[in-house]
């Protein structure tokens, strides 16, 4: 019964997580090549997904997440009220809602202190985001981001420069939310995995990301379509990059794991009032609007990951 609920919470959550929160890294590179077939893109992304998964494994003596499930240990035995925090994320993934998947995973396994660490760390890391991208796009928007200079960046007149730069800039942002990210689907497998269970767990998520590709990113999407240009592929790199260098800060500062999603939508935020502020000040009282609604649904996750996690307290004792 253990083994069964092991593997069930390792799906579960892993089709989860990898729905609700592939999006804030793979969401603008999908919008901005939606022209490319999908299993290129799949392939790609799954090849940096394979060589960070061996890389963790291999460095870390069989430890996939990178160090940041050290302080969270697996239940022994693991009862089946554990499979709450990932069947709740699965149906608000459904709705297209993109909420802290650490939280809605991790706080159920996590000691209070630990818990607030994460939570700190995760509005420190929204408010660095919000800060950078409001700097950072209220210095270039006018010249990257004025309907004028992207009338041309199509995809059949784009600049072969900006094509490379933007892959890898996502697969660096790829690789570095990987290493955040993994703690969240492995929470349910042993800390130390042996080369079957790593070949099999590598495989299904390669499935999943399939699925993912196939349908152009499912409800989440929406999310990214929303902002401003993403669907261009200079704007898309200038996201991931900045992205990419604000995860590999947090992964340099410490292992307590963090809520990727919050980052993500402060950046989003940053920029998008950026945009409207230099290019559309009569459009910012709707993106306060847009902005209100992304951060009130991040924060949903949290709430019911509280929730969740008095319920199974309730039920240990």
């Amino acid at each position: 019964m253990n083994i069964l609920i092991l593997y069930l919470g390792f799906l579960i959550a892993t089709y989860s997580v990898i729905a609700n929160d592939v999006i804030q890294t793979l969401g603008t590179f999908i919008s901005s090549n939606s022209k490319i077939k999908w299993w290129y893109l799949w392939a790609f992304s799954g090849s940096i997904l394979t060589i960070t998964l061996l890389v963790g494994w291999h460095f870390h003596g069989g430890d996939v997440s990178y160090g940041r499930l050290s302080q969270i240990p697996l239940p022994d035995p693991l009862p089946w009220w554990y499979l709450l925090a990932p069947i709740s994320l699965m149906v608000i993934t459904r709705y297209g809602i993109p909420v802290s998947t650490t939280f809605m995973i991790l706080s159920v396994f996590s000691s209070g202190q630990l818990i607030e660490k994460m939570i700190l760390k995760s509005i420190f890391g929204y408010t660095l985001a919000f800060a950078c991208a409001l700097v950072l796009y209220l210095l270039i928007a006018k010249q990257f981001e004025t309907r004028a200079s992207l009338r041309l960046m199509n995809f059949k007149k784009q600049k072969p420069y900006w094509l490379v730069a933007q892959w890898f800039s996502t697969a660096f942002l790829w690789s570095q939310w990987l290493i955040q990210d993994f703690a969240n689907i492995f929470v349910f497998l042993p800390r130390q995995l042996s080369i079957v269970e790593l070949l099999i767990s590598m495989a299904i998520i390669l499935l999943i990301m399939a699925y993912i590709f196939k349908t152009k990113g499912g409800s989440i999407q929406k999310i990214v379509n929303q902002k401003s240009n993403t669907q261009h592929i200079r704007s898309a790199t200038i996201i991931d990059l900045c992205y990419g260098v604000l995860l590999y800060v947090f992964t340099m500062l410490n292992n307590v794991p963090m809520s990727t999603t919050w980052t993500f939508i402060g950046i989003l935020a940053g920029r998008e009032i950026a945009i409207k502020y230099i290019l559309e000040k009569k459009e910012l009282k709707k993106t306060y609007s847009l902005i209100i609604k992304d951060l009130a649904k991040v924060n949903i996750g949290l709430i019911v990951s509280i929730l969740i996690a008095y319920l199974i307290h309730f039920f240990k004792s």
